[in-house]
Order: structure tokens, then C-alpha cells, then sequence
């Protein structure tokens, strides 16, 4: 257990070390673009780290450490709801950010520059977990030092089967998200956490779960035993179709694309008038009376 008391403390340092990063951004740069990306760089830095750490202790941690599943997604989720609770405004994921852009949230610069933040800062965390491996601080990560330049793909399916994978993660992550939101942070955050961390139990045997493009290069692509297209086809592709589909589904249309909503009628506000309908026809009624009592009151001959 001595190897995960080290890895629990690394996670706490790298989450101080961005929050840190985030306030700094804060204080020095503008509100603005800038702040925005410095956001965005420290998230996908978190995360990188934190993923690479995780799939570490899942694959060597039965064995190597002695302790189950169980506590590798305990920590998923509790590191799920920290980089929720922390990030605020930063999605650290690609395909976010180009959702927010089809909602027209966000402009193309302003797109392109998160993409860019996102894949440096998920270099960056790479690196810097490669070299944190290096140091063997214990037995864990001397056995990972070992495996590490011979990694094998993430990809234990079919290539269809594994895009359909990761895009049906994606699809429901997306359908979550944009549920809650709008949503208090206290039930979006645990609701997305929750979510990751069920996604990633049912779908990590297949293609590890990542749904982030960003993520899922940093961390796959340069492993054995796949193809660069491959990996295109299933985190890139994959992800980015479960995320149209979900925005099609919840919104009925794409803004960015198309205004029409293909999927749902939308109803309008305003309804015809009915009492004035109804005051005509019963005001009808007294000048009929009238009339009838002016007929009736005729005298008979």
C-alpha cells in the first residue's frame, strides 16, 4: 500500500500545482482570451497526469499493489469531481470546445487556440509523468518504468467496434452535460463524475474509455500494435460523432450549421384568443332575445 499512499500524494501535489497555475493566471494575465487558455493548458495538464497515474495503478496495482478496481475508481471519481470543482469554465477536452463552437459560444480563433492549449498541456503532463516514472519512487512505478517503452494499443476490439466504443462514451457524456449544464455545481459535478467513472468501468476493457481526443493522444497513440489511423478512426472520429449526435438529439439542430430544428416542433407562444370569441357569440344572444321580444310583443289580431 506504500506505492499508493505515494500515488495519492502525487495526485494532491499535481492538483495543487494547477491550482496554483489557475490563480497565477488570474492575477497576471487578462480575464479575457489569455486567462481562458491558461485555464484550459493547467486542465489538460491535471488531467493527462491524473489519467496516466490512474491507468498505472489499474493495470499494475492487482498484482504490483495489492489492491482491487474498487480503489482505482474510487480515486477516478474523486479526481473526476476535483477537476470538475476546480476547472470551472475549462473543459481540458476537445470535443467540448468544439461543441461550444456549434453552439455559437465560442468563436473559430477562440476554438483553435483551446485546441492548441488543450494538446500542449496533455503533452506537457506526458512528459512530466514519464520523467516522474523515471525516479522509481516505488516498486509500482518500477515495473511501469519497465513497460513503458514497449506500451501496447489501448484497442482490444474490432476497429468498428472500437470507434462505435468510444463514440457511444462520448454520446452519452454530451447528453449529460448538456442536461446539467445550467445546472448548481453541486449536482453537475458529482453527476459528470459519476458518469466518467461508469463509462470508464463498462468501455476500459475494450478501448480504455479516454472520449478525449486530447487525451487519448497523449497517452495511446505512440503505443504498439495500431496504426496512426486507427487511433484517428476510434478517439477522434469516434468521439466527435457521439458528440454531433448528442448535440442533434438535445438541441433538434446544430446553430452553427443550421437554424431549423429537424427533430422537434417547436410550438408557438401565442394562442388565438378564444374569450373574445366567445363574448361575440354570447352577445349575440340578447339582440336575438331582443328581437324575438319585440316580435313576440306584437299584438295578435
Amino acid at each position: 500500500m506504500d506505492g499508493l499512499n505515494v500515488s495519492i500524494a502525487f495526485f494532491l501535489l499535481v492538483v495543487g500545482v494547477c491550482q496554483v497555475l489557475q490563480w497565477l493566471s488570474k492575477r497576471l494575465l487578462s480575464p479575457g482570451t489569455h486567462g481562458c487558455l491558461a485555464r484550459e493548458f493547467a486542465a489538460s495538464f491535471q488531467l493527462c497526469v491524473s489519467c496516466l497515474e490512474l491507468r498505472m495503478l489499474m493495470e499494475i496495482g492487482p498484482w504490483g499493489g495489492g489492491f482491487g478496481l474498487d480503489v482505482v475508481l474510487t480515486l477516478l471519481f474523486l479526481l473526476s469531481a476535483v477537476h470538475g470543482a476546480s476547472f470551472d469554465g475549462a473543459s481540458a477536452n476537445p470535443t467540448v470546445s468544439l461543441q461550444e463552437f456549434l453552439l455559437l459560444e465560442s468563436s473559430l480563433a477562440l476554438t483553435v487556440a483551446k485546441l492548441l492549449a488543450q494538446g500542449v498541456g496533455a503533452g506537457t503532463g506526458w512528459a512530466l509523468t514519464r520523467l516522474y516514472w523515471s525516479w522509481e519512487l516505488t516498486q509500482l512505478h518500477f515495473f511501469q518504468n519497465l513497460i513503458a517503452p514497449e506500451c501496447s494499443s489501448s484497442i482490444h476490439t474490432s476497429l468498428p467496434q472500437a470507434a462505435f466504443v468510444e463514440g457511444s462514451c462520448s454520446f452519452l457524456f454530451h447528453l449529460v452535460l448538456l442536461r446539467m449544464r445550467q445546472s448548481h455545481p453541486l449536482y453537475r459535478v458529482p453527476a459528470l463524475a459519476a458518469t466518467v467513472t461508469f463509462l470508464t468501468y463498462t468501455a476500459g476493457p475494450f478501448t480504455g474509455a479516454f472520449f478525449n481526443p486530447a487525451l487519448a493522444t497523449a497517452t495511446t497513440f505512440q503505443c504498439l500494435g495500431s496504426s496512426f489511423w486507427d487511433y484517428i478512426q476510434v478517439y477522434w472520429l469516434g468521439p466527435l460523432a457521439g458528440m454531433l449526435a448528442a448535440l442533434l438529439l438535445f438541441q433538434g439542430n446544430i446553430p452553427r450549421l443550421f437554424q431549423k430544428n429537424l427533430l422537434y416542433s417547436q410550438k408557438s407562444k401565442y394562442k388565438v384568443p378564444k374569450a373574445k370569441v366567445t363574448a361575440q357569440v354570447e352577445g349575440d344572444k340578447p339582440q336575438r332575445t331582443r328581437k324575438e321580444g319585440k316580435s313576440n310583443s306584437e299584438p295578435r289580431a
